[in-house]
């Protein structure tokens, strides 16, 4: 990733900073974006000529299209985006508020769409470019809120991330541009902070592996389909759930 401009959503979150100090140490220039900027400063490093910090909120279409010009002035050239950036929604069917369903789908569905339109007007114009977007194994199980776990809403939100991904790398597909995602399982990061202990140990169970995903282990896989080791990968959801589903 040496020398590529990757602009990284979510990077106040545990996948995201985990993804951007990565792309550091592989010598890229990223452009982290996330609405809790102070954050971001406290997780990333300090006076690294390589990242350019950005507060802003993937839901609005100025701050999207604000990110790419802001990229471009820093350095120049726009190489991919890796999305993590979303909400959160443990709420159950009986719980779930037609305002909080349109939250997270504004977010998580339009803020996906935003993000990847901003990026991909950029990209055309050069006839290549490498976009992740990030679904979630909630949608495998189809998981029902509730105890912290993923509700109907968030779960909805990221079906429609898959969709999304799948139409954008048949659209950009033809200009040289790939599109895909990756689907964590259960992560080590503060979206499970409400989990009892009972629930960990019980979530636990249907992992091969024995436990939940690093950050790290997450973000790696966002950093290879946007590498040049899958250039021939489009269209494809990668499932990164340490074996607790095989679908």
């Amino acid at each position: 990733m040496k020398n590529k401009t990757v602009i990284v959503t979510g990077a106040a979150g545990g996948i995201g900073s985990a993804c951007a100090k990565l792309l550091l140490n592989q010598g890229a220039n990223v452009v982290a974006f996330d609405p809790e900027i102070e954050k971001m400063r406290k997780l990333l490093p300090k006076d690294n000529g390589n990242l350019l910090i950005i507060g802003g909120d993937v839901s609005k279409e100025i701050a999207c299209d604000d990110l790419v010009n802001a990229t471009l002035e820093k350095f120049g050239q726009l190489d991919s985006l890796i999305h993590w950036g979303a909400t959160h929604s443990s709420d159950t069917w009986r719980e779930l508020t037609s305002e909080e369903c349109n939250r997270v789908m504004n977010i998580n569905v339009t803020g996906s769409f935003l993000i990847t339109q901003a990026v991909a007007k950029e990209m055309v114009k050069h006839k290549k470019g490498a976009i992740v977007l990030c679904t979630s194994t909630s949608v495998l199980f189809g998981v029902t809120g509730g105890d912290g776990q993923a509700g109907p809403a968030y779960v909805a939100s990221k079906g429609a991330v898959i969709a999304l991904t799948r139409s954008f790398a048949r659209a950009l597909g033809p200009d040289g541009i790939r599109v895909n995602a990756v689907s964590p399982g259960i992560t080590e990061t503060p979206m499970i902070k409400n989990y009892t202990e009972a629930k960990r140990d019980a979530m636990k169970k249907r992992f091969p592996l024995g436990r939940f995903a690093e950050p790290n282990e997450i973000a790696e896989a966002g950093i290879f389909l946007v590498s040049d080791k899958s250039t021939f990968v489009t269209g494809e959801t990668m499932h990164v759930n340490g074996g607790s589903n095989f679908g």
